[in-house]
C-alpha cells in the first residue's frame, strides 16, 4: 500500500522557517506532478504551490517569493521551504500527489494525512 506521509510542521513565530516533506511510501515507481494544499479552519482548502515531474513549478500569489516547492526523485519524496511565515499562513498542509505503482505502473491520486502550521505574531 503507498502512503504519502508528511512532516515538519509545528509552532513558529511570525517571520520564520518551516521545510515541510512529503514521502511517499509503499510499492512505489514514482511521484508524477505533486502539490501542497491549505486548510485554514473554517476555510476552503486551497492551493499553495505545484511541481511538475520535469521541476517546473508554480505558486500561489500569496506565498509567491516567500516559499519553494522541490523534490527528491530518488527518495520519492516533495518538499515545501516556507519562509518569511505570516500569521495568515497558519493552516492544515497538505500534500497531494500522482503515484505510480511499482510492477503495474498504475497511476493513482493520493494526499497525505495533512500537518498543522501555526505562525505566531
Amino acid at each position: 500500500q503507498v502512503q504519502l506521509v508528511e512532516s515538519g510542521g509545528g509552532l513558529v513565530q511570525a517571520g520564520g522557517s518551516l521545510r515541510l516533506s512529503c514521502a511517499a511510501s509503499g510499492n512505489i515507481f514514482r511521484i508524477n506532478a505533486a502539490g501542497w494544499y491549505r486548510q485554514a479552519p473554517g476555510k476552503q482548502r486551497t492551493l499553495v504551490a505545484t511541481i511538475t515531474l520535469m521541476g517546473t513549478t508554480s505558486y500561489a500569489d500569496s506565498v509567491d517569493g516567500r516559499f519553494t516547492i522541490s523534490r527528491d526523485n530518488a527518495k520519492n519524496t516533495v518538499y515545501l521551504e516556507m519562509n518569511s511565515l505570516k500569521p495568515e499562513d497558519t493552516a492544515v498542509y497538505y500534500c497531494n500527489a500522482e503515484t505510480v505503482l511499482l510492477g503495474t505502473f498504475r497511476r493513482l491520486d493520493q494526499w497525505g494525512q495533512g500537518t498543522q502550521v501555526t505562525v505566531s505574531s
